[in-house]
């Protein structure tokens, strides 16, 4: 008889935690993926609308719904849902500069025994077919370029590269290009140099390092004339970043090389007052096996003054980087960098920072 009235306790409770169970809410769509197929780029927005019912025992509420990117904006259901009720996550994508496959996640909160349920939409998007403003999207009002900034990316001191930017004449009666403040160590035409209504053409432009005779990220501006007509509006920005080549450095090598150590690379100066010039020193020690050489130091604006005590370190050896900065003129927060290029050739190029606030009385 005990263990009678002990398995019924058993089943009772065993059929309580059943109903309990079955008694919270439940989250139940028809499908969580959906494939939109093939869509195109400029065919405006796609929607779906995933369904579901609340197949629990208590009422069913949708805490948050979150698409895992913004070309991706969900509606759903706010208002709690009974037992046998139905409500919807409405989803939109945009394909809109997305060619290509995508695949797209909404994860979808609530109280539901299953409280976290992960949509998924995918498929491909359709590129749209490239217009002239799209191909050339650099406007110059008698051509039209695919970019106004020549790259040289990467070169040595002794390197001559080339590099060129493709354009469109947009004119309805022949150009002439020309080019005006060119440094010498840079070499630049248009092949034709006559462009005929509607043709293209190419800007070529050939970078001697050597006569440049810098390091690390260094710019210049040159501007396109027409028809030998001088307009200093018309600019193509030429970059280049000069650093010596180590790649055929062999592992002794690079143990012996020199190493740049700065242990401080931000400065604050605080609250000053405008027309206050502050003072900081920079140390920089050669924590490496040989020799090394700071080949430059640069400010990003005139109103910072630097000057190195030393430009060669021996092993071991320290010295001073004095920044100078002078708040005549400026207000507001202040954030400025000096560029450090050194033969170390792990890090070439140590930036650091000096920040502060300039008050006016």
């Amino acid at each position: 008889m005990k263990q009678f009235f002990i398995f019924t306790l058993f089943i009772s409770f065993l059929a309580s935690h059943v109903y309990a169970q079955h008694a919270k809410p439940n989250l139940a769509f028809d499908k969580v993926i959906h494939n939109f197929g093939e869509v195109k780029e400029d065919g405006g927005t796609k929607a779906f609308q995933f369904k579901f019912k609340n197949t629990g025992g208590q009422p069913l509420v949708l805490h948050n719904v979150k698409a895992s990117c913004g070309c991706t904006t969900p509606q759903w259901t706010r208002t709690p849902i009974p037992p046998g009720g139905s409500g919807m996550v409405n989803v939109t994508f945009d394909p809109r500069n997305r060619p290509g496959n995508f695949n797209k996640t909404i994860t979808v909160s609530s109280n539901a025994q299953n409280a976290t349920v992960i949509l998924r939409i995918n498929g491909k998007v359709l590129p749209r077919e490239m217009t002239m403003e799209d191909i050339y999207p650099r406007n110059m009002g008698k051509i039209r370029l695919e970019t106004s900034h020549l790259a040289f990316t990467s070169i040595t001191p002794v390197q001559v590269k080339e590099e060129s930017i493709k354009i469109i004449s947009t004119s309805e009666e022949p150009v002439k290009l020309g080019f005006v403040n060119v440094p010498s160590h840079i070499k630049i035409k248009c092949i034709p140099e006559v462009v005929q209504p509607g043709k293209a053409a190419v800007i070529t432009a050939t970078y001697d390092a050597k006569l440049k005779n810098d390091w690390g990220f260094v710019t210049d501006n040159i501007f396109i004339i027409f028809n030998d007509v001088r307009n200093y509006s018309n600019r193509v920005t030429v970059s280049a970043s000069i650093q010596e080549d180590f790649s055929t450095w062999d592992a002794e090598k690079l143990k012996k090389a020199p190493v740049a150590t700065i242990e401080e690379k931000n400065w604050n100066f605080g609250d000053i007052k405008q027309g206050d010039v502050v003072k900081h020193q920079f140390e920089v020690k050669n924590t490496g096996k040989t020799q090394l050489i700071i080949r430059k130091v640069k400010a990003s604006c005139g109103c910072t003054a630097i000057k190195p005590a030393k430009t060669i370190l021996e092993p071991g050896e320290t010295t001073l980087i004095a920044a100078q900065f002078d708040s005549k003129g400026k207000s507001g927060r202040q954030t400025k960098t000096v560029r450090i290029v050194t033969n170390d050739p792990k890090t070439t190029t140590h930036t650091l920072m000096i920040t502060g606030n300039v008050k006016i009385n």
